[in-house]
Parts: C-alpha cells; sequence; structure tokens
C-alpha cells in the first residue's frame, strides 16, 4: 500500500483546495487498496448516519458534518452523487477520499452514474451497504432481476455501469406510486412500487431501505409503509431550489432521526467568479 501525509491532504482539502495531482494519485492508489478489500454488501455496524447526493455543493458538506458530528465521532454513509451541478465537484470527493483513507471504517462511500467516468477508484465504489441485517442502503433503487442480497454480491462492480441490467437499476431506479414496476423517464432503470419493495425487504429480513437520487423538498421522504425512505443531502439544491437537506442518524433498527439543515449563507461559501471564453478566438 503507497504511503502518504493523509492529515496534511485532510487539512489541505477541507480548505477547498486542489491537491497536486501526483498526491492525488497517490490517494486514489491508497483507496483503491482499502476497497479492494471489500464487498459489495458489506455489514456496518450502528450508530450510523446516511446521507444522500451531495452533488459537489463543498461547503454545504462541512454543514452536514456540523450537523451530523465530524467524522471519526460520527459513522457515515454516503449514497453517492458526490460530483456535478455544484462548483466544487473535485473537491468535493477529494474530501471524502481523504477522510475514508484515514477513517475506512467511519465512513462508506457509494457509487452512482454521476461520477467521474474510467476512475478505477470509483470503479470499485459499492452498489449497495447492509446495515446489521436490518437497512440497506443504495443510490437509487430496486431491480426485478435481484430478489436476494446475495445477487448484489456477486455483481462484478470493477467496471462502467452499464446502460441496462441489475447494476444499472441498483443506481437508477425510483419509487413510484405503482404496484410493481414500470418504465422510468430517465431512460435507464425502473419504477418501483409497494408490492416489489414489500416482499424485498420481508425476503431478505430487511426492516428499511435507504436511498437518495431524487430531490426531496423537506430533506427526506418515507414511502410505502416506511419500508423505504428517500434522502436528500444538497441544500438548496443547484444554488436555486430552495429545498431543505436532510441526513438520516440511525441508532438501532427501531431508533432514527432525520436531521434537517439548510445552505449556508454566501459570506460562508466561496463563489467562484464566472469566466466566459470570448465568441471569436
Amino acid at each position: 500500500m503507497v504511503s502518504l501525509d493523509i492529515d496534511k491532504m485532510i487539512a489541505y482539502a477541507k480548505e477547498c483546495k486542489y491537491l497536486p495531482e501526483n498526491d492525488l494519485k497517490k490517494l486514489c492508489d491508497y483507496v483503491c487498496d482499502l476497497l479492494l478489500e471489500e464487498s459489495n454488501v458489506q455489514p456496518v455496524s450502528t450508530p450510523v448516519t446516511v446521507c444522500g447526493d451531495i452533488h459537489g455543493q463543498f461547503y454545504d458538506l462541512l454543514e452536514l458534518f456540523r450537523t451530523g458530528g465530524e467524522i471519526p465521532d460520527t459513522n457515515y454513509i454516503f449514497m453517492g452523487d458526490f460530483v456535478d451541478r455544484g462548483y466544487y465537484s473535485l473537491e468535493t470527493f477529494t474530501y471524502l477520499l481523504t477522510l475514508k483513507a484515514k477513517w475506512p471504517d467511519k465512513i462508506t462511500l457509494l457509487r452512482v452514474p454521476n461520477e467521474i467516468r474510467k476512475c478505477e477508484c470509483l470503479a470499485l465504489l459499492y452498489k449497495g451497504r447492509l446495515l446489521i441485517q436490518k437497512f440497506l442502503c443504495v443510490h437509487g433503487g430496486l431491480s426485478p432481476d435481484i430478489k436476494t442480497l446475495d445477487q448484489i454480491r456477486t455483481i462484478d462492480r470493477q467496471q462502467e455501469i452499464p446502460h441496462k441490467g441489475p447494476f444499472c437499476d441498483l443506481v437508477w431506479s425510483d419509487p413510484e406510486d405503482v404496484d410493481t414496476w414500470a418504465i422510468s423517464n430517465r431512460g435507464a432503470g425502473w419504477l418501483f412500487g409497494a408490492k416489489v419493495t414489500q416482499e424485498f425487504v420481508q425476503l431478505n429480513n430487511l426492516s428499511l431501505i435507504c436511498r437518495a437520487h431524487q430531490v426531496v423538498h423537506d430533506g427526506f421522504k418515507y414511502m410505502f409503509n416506511e419500508h423505504l425512505v428517500t434522502v436528500w443531502s444538497a441544500p438548496n439544491y443547484c444554488y436555486r431550489c430552495g429545498n431543505i437537506a436532510a441526513i438520516l442518524s440511525i441508532t438501532s433498527p427501531e431508533e432514527r432521526e432525520a436531521k434537517l439543515f439548510r445552505a449556508v449563507p454566501d459570506n460562508m461559501r466561496v463563489i467562484p467568479s464566472r469566466t466566459t471564453t470570448p465568441y471569436f478566438l
């Protein structure tokens, strides 16, 4: 395993700065080695805090940690979409990688379709996480091709996310007011309903499926007799949606609490200057 000054990297990344390219490569190699040792469906101990999409909103990520507690005092699962839309995609993902490198048992990062293509480190991120045999965390949702958790364990995650099939469905599907399955207007994944959700949690002895992937104005939303919850952790999404963000603190299968937070004010964030390319070069 490569050696690196993780504490220095954390301090640098927390200031929303780029790591030097060589250091970033070392960091990715280091985290890749950690991820290779873990499986697609990995047990995580409670208490744990589950987080939804971040979308490159770096200063709101810092607010998330102020709300839920800093690592390593709090154990976190991030259900993907760390980049894209916000001003600071690379800085956001770099900071999360430094935390994973420092405290690998305290932070879990799930892989999703919006992350950088052809990055070996991203290709090793998980598709699902199982919490003490009762909670399953996925980015998107369920698949008609997956009935059991063992089927998730057998998927080869060292590849780009395909356009169809069970791997695709786990990161693209959405819950909807349908009975079983319906075509998704996203062009990937499925819409799935209460019946298939109930069947999945019963067959796999689960009490709750946690997922992200969709903006929720109030930060979180339970569906299907509280067998499924959507968690959204990017407040004022795209700096204009006006939504509240949430994280879900889970103490035990019976004890869970949504913690809400708003976007940090402009005087607590750095807004990059807008640059335009001349029309005539």
